[in-house]
């Protein structure tokens, strides 16, 4: 039996209070879904599968360019930051999985898996960092990595990364998610073709060193840190280097890696319908890369998002089958309440989408009637679901507050007192 952080008494004791109410809610949701022709029981079913990864570095104090204040209680070391996810997985129950960063999260392959496995953490993608320097690295990425003009470097790239596929062959993980910060911030300062082809020749090798059961995650990005042009700059290169590295090799989209108007739910279908789409990093953003906490700006878009996701799913779209991770930098909250509410909200993004009436929308789209299509997907998404996501969660065992629960846990202050203070430095993320 894995072991648990937050007492399980504590749990089962706000549990028993809260869950007269929440059975209420949720049989008046039911009678109010019936209507409609839908199962209260088969959304809950399928929510209660539906899962994302939480990123290791997710739970520390993120930054910006300009300062990084660091909270209390920090994660010292990859173990702490397994520890602060089991507390997220144990009262959420979504998210069984934890994706790691090396080199920042290097350690033993071995005792990582045993540090998991005591929490029933398993691990997703891994991530390699070639976007900024690792303490004693012989060569720089401040000009490059993958498509850097001297072959030395690049090579360097490369190993980093059939590395973090040799960590991951240990640990269980199935796929390799790569982004750069490649780029240039004058024009003229580099050519265009030749930094694409020295990243494509670059990506054919780590390519070659998959496991035949592996995945390659790329992921695109408008701009940072190179302003004036970004080698993976958006959804067509990103589909132009997958089409040509081969079936192992897909799309990553992160909800944040766009410009404010990009028709992100469009490009997650074209990637769907060309097989392409590998899985996504949520996160939400007001200007730019803000990795703020997933749905807290526009749930809307997040939840037409899911609308082509669970359009595929249900349609057994060829290949479809979608990592899921959160990607976010918590700079003014407590990293492990950001992350269980946005595991919350992508849930509820999932199960607003599974109540769409496909039958009327699909009826709506032949008629040309506009109006009555859009008003097909806003019944789904006014529709509240919150009775059906605290039932999943205590039907496996989870908190039906996670946040409740946490905070009167005392964990923060717990780790506050075992952790050593981090002192304050420069920006940047953890």
């Amino acid at each position: 039996m894995s072991e648990t952080i937050i007492s399980a008494d504590l749990v089962a004791s706000r549990n028993a209070a809260r869950r007269p109410d929440l059975e209420r809610d949720y049989a008046s949701l039911g009678e109010r879904l019936d209507r409609r022709g839908i199962a209260i029981d088969a959304i809950r079913d399928k929510v209660e599968k539906f899962a994302v990864a939480i990123p290791s570095w997710g739970v520390g104090t993120g930054g910006t360019r300009f300062a990084r204040f660091p909270g209390p209680g920090e994660p010292r070391d990859i173990f702490d930051k397994i520890e602060d996810c089991a507390v997220i997985a144990q009262l959420t129950r979504a998210t069984p999985t934890v994706s790691l960063h090396i080199p920042w999260d290097k350690a033993d392959p071995n005792r990582l898996k045993q540090a998991a496995s005591r929490f029933g953490l398993g691990f997703d993608a891994m991530n390699s960092n070639t976007f900024s320097d690792a303490r004693d690295q012989k060569l720089s990425y401040k000009f490059g990595s993958l498509s850097h003009a001297d072959a030395a470097t690049r090579l360097q790239a490369v190993e980093h990364n059939l590395e973090c596929i040799e960590i991951g062959k240990t640990l269980g993980s199935k796929a390799l998610t790569v982004w750069i910060g490649d780029g240039s911030n004058f024009p003229g300062q580099v050519n265009f073709a030749k930094v694409f082809e020295r990243y494509l020749d670059a990506m054919r090798d780590i390519y070659a060193g998959l496991p035949d059961d592996w995945r390659l995650f790329t992921e695109h990005k408008m701009y940072e840190p190179a302003f004036y042009s970004t080698v993976v700059q958006d959804w067509g290169t990103n589909y132009i280097i997958a089409r040509e590295l081969g079936d192992k090799a897909f799309c990553l989209v992160d909800l944040g890696h766009h410009a404010p108007n990009v028709n992100i739910e469009m490009i997650v279908s074209r990637l769907i319908q060309f097989g392409k789409l590998g899985g996504f990093h949520f996160n939400d953003s007001k200007y730019g890369d803000d990795d703020l906490d997933a749905g807290s700006i526009d749930p809307y878009r997040l939840f037409l998002v899911f609308n082509e996701l669970v359009d595929a799913e249900l349609s057994g779209a060829k290949g479809f089958n979608p990592a899921h991770m959160l990607d976010q930098s918590h700079n003014v909250t407590d990293p492990i309440e950001s992350l269980m509410l946005s595991a919350v909200e992508v849930q509820r993004a999932y199960a607003q989408a599974l109540l769409v009436d496909r039958k009327a929308l699909e009826g709506f789209q032949d008629a040309n009637d506009a109006l009555m299509a859009t008003q097909t997907l806003k019944t789904a998404y006014r529709t509240d679901v919150e009775p059906i996501l605290a039932m999943a969660r205590l039907r496996t065992g989870g908190a039906i507050d996670p946040v409740a629960a946490y905070r009167e846990a005392g964990y923060r202050a717990k780790v506050a007192a075992e952790r050593p203070v981090v002192a304050s430095g420069g920006g940047g993320i953890v």
